[in-house]
């Protein structure tokens, strides 16, 4: 049995001083608490938590006896929860040290106290209050500071006491709970400065300030809870679920109901039923009498009226009812602010609405919250069957609680009528109430949680395509497989006008013809392909319908076929929303559509230099607004290439140079990168070592060497799939821009800036470096050394390695007929120097720049275009 909790006379009126220095006592407290360990911590929470149920009685009693206001059992109840679901809540939860790792993430969670808590209660659940939060306080290792409400100071003070001592013969500190005897605005506003965060329950005055502050304020709002009963529902229920609700404590729980609106085919029956079971239904005179004493001049409900029962509240507004009413109904209609029965009461009072539809139901309720319980809760009775109308009503209710079927003073303090509503005594309203907690408080907003995480490189990949055939005659052989593994039926072939009238596409004709696949050819694409000419290939494409497209030539006719492909699958796509730039492939905005539903993908390169054949990249330009789209997305990547020398044999001089040297340009880009892997280094030094060996005898001899040839076939594409995963750079950025508004040919271009960009990538102490995990400091230098020493470059150290690298790319350069400047490929220069800063700044937005391994600024990228114009 409980023993009788005795008061003892007032302590002496704090002043500010005293109680700073209260507040100064208990930070050192909760300093001390702050190490204590989660077993340490789960032992003052246990006997806490049973000292407060101990006395839930005698403190109930006290409540009551000292505010006048509400029902001894009900407060037992509320003091018996208070104590016995917020320790059953938060019983195993860690709230000390870590409290959350994930080694593979290298991320972990670390649980601290905010500090000294200031805690304002209230006079309608002053003594429950008090228990919750100071509980929730021990758990999470912070003192409180209460304030209590001026007429309920004693019994919040006694709840407050009754923790206290059990926590700290459980081995808490001396003084890690306090309070404001006599409680006044200048304290509670010293208190409001003083503390670390501010747990306000009360009147839209105290919570206004506790938000006004200037400290972190854990505030809630007042409740107007509306109920709609729906056609549906199951109206014993539903009404003795509202009067279960109305009658606890007298109606005093913040989100106990405030109306009812039935629709109006069950009205009748609604009000038989709230008569039947002791509810009084006012006459007219009598709604008026009753409802001009429910509130204050200022329009907030009358304190007098507050926790009363319900005779009580009829005697004072002149009206007899019998002794044994539950509830006063006044059947209203007006949901403006000017009816008083349309706000919150605080007791056992209710508007009883009738609507004649569900939407208008919903209006009704909507401006009852609107206008005097924003945020807070509202509540549906409804056969769940009905899922729209429930969902309509969750929609368009601005409150954070929206309860089905339950009583609203129970259920929304949570964990009595649904089990994941967290329980709590402060209920919060979110932004719709001006509250900064849109759900039930609890320990997790009394914690900083410190978030610890090591550094961890993300997922790489390799993507290629499902199969790349190469060596010198595989074509026919690689075409078999049309046939006779993918069963089709009819090609699109894309291609260039002198390679169909050249003869190429014969050996592709041919080998079709014989395997009974019907074919149209497309030979338009021209260097820098077009949209326009993509949508004239896109004609026939849709006319033909064919399951494969066979893309014959160099990047150009690559592109074009990519592109075609895309529009011929989807055209739904918009080009701007697929050429959105990404700083990671795997987490860009635009999420590309998947390939491959209508027809498969085969590239055939007959040019040894862009890679296109196993990359998934595309560049289109609009003819009629000049715009380059690029477009980059793993969807892309052809499905079968064809690496067969026998196409590439005649290249002429100028595209053997100019192709080979970007094929360069991609495997050093994509050694460099910051996106670099094994998996693309292996394939970035061969293809390096092949076009130092190679290209300068494809250049000279052409088709006389088929052994060259064949192996810079190989260099093109091993280059291509090791930059296709581990990117470009700024070469790449700034070769676009220089091709696109001076017309050089983008090997060319590349050739032109390469050494100016290692130069500038191998600072080791760059401005900005550029940003992936993988890549931890500066280190271009040595990457470029490491391919140097590779294909055999030596000196005495890295500096000399470095320049000997340089030299031999100027020199393979040379022998390949590369010009040194830029001006030397007769661009004139007062035109370089108009287009230099447009060039720079759409180079620096170019999707190569942010694998760069040093992060350009834009002044450095423009020196580096005059250099390659003056210098070379």
């Amino acid at each position: 049995m409980a023993k009788k909790i005795e008061t003892k006379a007032v302590e002496p009126e704090l002043t500010v001083e005293a109680l700073q220095k209260k507040i100064a006592a208990m930070r050192k407290a909760q300093e001390e608490f702050a190490s204590y360990s989660q077993e340490q911590v789960d032992k003052i929470f246990f006997h806490a938590a049973m000292a407060a149920n101990k006395q839930r009685i005698p403190l109930a009693q006290m409540a009551c006896e000292e505010t006048g206001m509400g029902v001894v059992e009900d407060k037992v109840i509320k003091n018996h929860y208070a104590a016995e679901y917020t320790y059953n809540a938060y019983k195993r939860a860690k709230t000390c040290g870590v409290v959350e790792v994930d080694t593979a993430y290298g991320y972990k969670r670390v649980a601290e106290p905010v500090g000294v808590v200031g805690a304002v209660i209230p006079t309608t659940n002053p003594t429950s209050t008090a228990i919750f939060k100071c509980l929730i306080c021990l758990k999470t290792r912070n003192s409180i500071m209460i304030s209590p409400h001026p007429r309920a100071k004693k019994c919040t003070i006694a709840a407050a006491k009754v923790v206290l001592e059990a926590a700290v013969k459980a081995g808490a500190p001396e003084g890690i709970i306090g309070w404001i005897d006599e409680p006044s605005i200048e304290l509670s506003n010293e208190l409001m400065k003083s503390i670390d965060v501010i747990l306000a329950t009360g009147g839209p005055g105290m919570v206004k300030a506790a938000y006004s502050s200037g400290k972190p304020a854990i505030g809630v709002g007042p409740g107007n809870v509306p109920v709609v009963m729906d056609s549906s529902c199951d109206i014993q229920t539903a009404v003795y679920s509202v009067i279960h609700s109305k009658t606890f404590d007298n109606g005093m729980i913040c989100s106990s109901e405030q109306s009812v609106t039935a629709l109006e085919d069950i009205y009748d029956n609604v009000k038989k039923e709230f008569a039947k079971r002791g509810c009084y239904l006012l006459k007219k005179e009598e709604i008026k009498k009753v409802g001009s004493i429910l509130l204050t001049p200022a329009g907030t409900v009358d304190p007098k009226i507050v926790g009363q029962p319900a005779y009580k509240i009829a005697q004072m507004a002149g009206v007899q009812v019998p002794e044994d009413t539950k509830i006063l109904i006044g059947e209203v209609s007006s949901v403006e602010p000017s009816e008083p029965f349309a706000h919150e009461k605080l007791s056992p009072v209710l508007a009883l609405y009738k609507a004649k539809d569900f939407d208008t139901a919903l209006d009704m309720a909507d401006k009852l919250v609107r206008d005097g319980g924003y945020g807070h809760t509202a509540s549906l009775y409804i056969n769940t069957l009905e899922s729209e109308k429930l969902d309509k009503f969750a929609h368009r209710m601005k409150t954070c609680r929206i309860l089905v079927n339950t009583p609203s003073s129970q259920g929304g303090i949570g964990d009595l009528y649904n089990f994941k509503l967290a329980p709590s005594l402060t209920l919060g309203c979110g932004s719709y109430g001006g509250n900064s907690v849109s759900e039930n408080v609890g320990i997790k907003h009394l914690l900083n949680l410190k978030t610890v995480a090591e550094r961890r490189e993300n997922m790489l990949w390799f993507r290629a395509p499902q199969k790349v055939y190469f060596k010198k005659g595989c074509l026919p052989v690689a075409l078999n497989e049309l046939k006779h593994v993918y069963d089709k039926k009819k090609a699109f072939i894309v291609t260039d006008t002198f390679l169909f009238a050249n003869g190429y596409t014969k050996p592709i004709t041919d080998r079709l013809d014989e395997m009974g696949i019907r074919y149209e050819c497309f030979f338009e694409v021209t260097p820098d392909p077009t949209l326009q000419c993509a949508k004239k290939g896109l004609e026939a494409l849709n006319a033909f319908e064919p399951d494969t497209i066979i893309a014959l030539g160099g990047g150009s006719a690559m592109d074009a076929a990519k592109i075609m492909w895309m529009m011929y699958e989807h055209p739904e796509c918009e080009f701007e929303d697929l050429a959105m730039d990404f700083m990671d492939i795997r987490k860009r905005v635009y999420t590309f559509p998947k390939m491959g539903e209508k027809a498969m993908m085969v590239s055939i390169p007959t040019s040894s230099g862009t890679g296109s054949e196993v990359t998934p990249f595309a560049i289109i330009t609009d003819a009629d607004t000049g715009t380059k789209w690029p477009i980059a997305d793993y969807e892309l990547l052809p499905n079968m290439a064809i690496i067969d020398a026998d196409n590439m044999m005649n290249q002429p001089k100028g595209l053997t140079s100019a192709s080979g040297i970007d094929a360069l340009t991609h495997s050093l880009e994509a050694y460099a990168s910051i996106m670099a892997t094994d998996f693309t280094d292996g394939m970035a030094l061969i293809a390096t070592k092949l076009i130092f060996t190679y290209l300068p005898s494809a250049y000279e001899n052409g088709a006389g060497d088929p052994f060259a040839r064949e192996k810079m076939g190989n260099a093109s594409t091993l280059a291509g799939m090791a930059f296709a995963n581990a990117f470009l750079g700024i070469c790449h950025s700034m070769a676009h821009k220089l091709g696109a508004y001076h017309h050089l040919p983008h090997g060319i271009a590349n050739a032109l800036l390469i050494e100016h960009v290692m130069r500038y990538n191998a600072d080791p102490a760059p401005k900005k470096m550029g940003t992936f995990p993988q890549y931890p400091y500066p280190k271009a230098k040595g990457r470029y050394c490491e391919m140097a020493k590779f294909i055999g470059i030596s000196g005495k150290n890295e500096d000399e390695i470095f320049e000997n690298f340089i030299q031999a790319i100027a020199e393979l350069k040379a022998k390949v007929g590369i010009k040194r400047t830029i001006k030397e490929y007769g661009v004139d220069e007062q035109d370089f120097l108009r287009t230099l800063d447009e060039m720079v700044e759409n180079a620096f937005n170019d999707q190569c720049t942010p694998a760069n391994p040093r992060y350009p600024l834009m002044s450095e990228m423009k020196e580096m275009y005059l250099k390659a114009f003056y210098e070379g």
